[in-house]
């Protein structure tokens, strides 16, 4: 048999014990809407208390960063605004080094890209009365038609257009709604171009600046999101925990590109304390290739993913992390593989548990 390398590995100790910073993504990680995801508090809480070093890392740039840390600190999440890193702030930054200052800017957005701008010393303003000179968007729950109309023609115009990020959609109470990525998209359409650049993830700049504030040397990126969260942790060449709280289920994962595969998978924020087992993959004698993780084993052959050992662990991820290594290699080799059973095996097969907790329920999850 020949074995190969694999994007999905091991920890030495907890990802606590591994790492010096946790740079969490919030909507479908620590939150979703105004409620807590659950367990999050907890696990961050014991994240401080294990000496690491917290930043929030947000494609959200609808509220300012204080009204974030606000919100948080309601949830049993203490933080402040200089624990935000949001992608208003980065674009803000963006064209302050490209405007001279006290430029006006054409605002399609909430309170947060406002502040962001004053703070840069920019001058936001709402309509094409007041002469921009740019045009910069981000998400706001309350965006509507007429901004977007005047986006629009701001646009056409040939003024220079940043977009805070690209986000089809953002999780809610609900499951997920559009996002500023379908908003801008809208703008783009009826304007016939596209932005001129784009600030949020999956550029590295906002786990770059949110490593220099922190002055960490093991950072690790947390996310719900393999298109702007992971696939940023790998441009800032920073490992990535993938929760399965937010976007990303077990279908996603397995179509996951080369370039967005976390390193490292959980359900929840508690992952961070747990001790996570590697996946080695195989070519067997029939020329199979088999992804194992412990006791659970899925084998690729001629375009079929089939589970071999369905020992899926206690919480169902070890089937889910052998499933995706077995898929991704075999995707790689230039194989098309049918997952669709497989998907359905792993999914059922998931459970979240609450060790400790009272009663000690097992949810199953979909």
């Amino acid at each position: 048999m020949s074995t190969s390398s694999t994007t999905l590995r091991a920890s030495s100790g907890t990802l606590l014990d591994d790492h010096d910073a946790l740079l969490l993504d919030l909507d479908g990680v620590v939150y979703i809407g105004p409620d807590a995801v659950p367990h999050a508090a907890a696990a961050l809480d014991a994240a401080r208390g294990a000496g690491l070093q917290l930043a929030y890392v947000t494609n959200n740039a609808s509220r300012p960063p204080s009204a974030v840390a606000e919100h948080l600190s309601e949830l049993g999440v203490p933080a402040t605004a200089v624990d935000v890193v949001n992608s208003a702030q980065a674009a803000a930054t963006h064209l302050a080094a490209t405007l001279p200052a006290g430029s006006p800017v054409l605002l399609v957005g909430g309170a947060g890209l406002r502040e962001a701008l004053e703070e840069a010393g920019l001058r936001p303003v709402t309509t094409l009365a007041d002469a921009p000179v740019a045009v910069v968007q981000g998400f706001s729950p309350d965006l509507g038609w007429k901004q977007l109309s005047q986006a629009t023609q701001a646009v056409r115009s040939g003024l220079p257009w940043t977009a805070t990020n690209l986000d089809a959609t953002v999780p809610t109470p609900g499951g997920p709604a559009p996002g500023n990525g379908l908003l801008v998209h809208v703008v783009a359409e009826a304007a016939g171009r596209r932005p001129d650049a784009v600030c949020g993830k999956p550029e590295r700049a906002l786990f770059d600046v949110a490593v220099q504030r922190l002055g960490a040397s093991a950072a690790m990126v947390v996310g719900d999101r393999l298109d702007t969260d992971l696939q940023g942790a790998v441009a800032a060449d920073l490992p990535g925990l993938l929760v399965l709280t937010g976007v990303t289920g077990v279908a996603e994962l397995l179509a996951a590109r080369p370039g967005e595969r976390p390193v490292f998978v959980a359900h929840d924020l508690r992952g961070t304390a747990d001790v996570h087992p590697g996946v080695t993959v195989e070519t067997d004698a029939a020329g199979g290739l088999v992804a194992r993780c412990r006791a659970a084993a899925v084998r690729v052959e001629g375009g079929t993913a089939s589970v071999a050992a369905d020992d899926a662990g206690p919480d169902g991820l070890d089937l889910l992390r052998a499933a995706a290594e077995a898929v991704w290699q075999a995707r790689d080799a230039g194989t098309t593989v049918d997952v669709s059973r497989l998907t359905a095996e792993v999914a059922a097969g998931l459970v979240t548990a609450a060790p400790g907790d009272s009663g000690g329920d097992v949810v199953a999850r979909r």
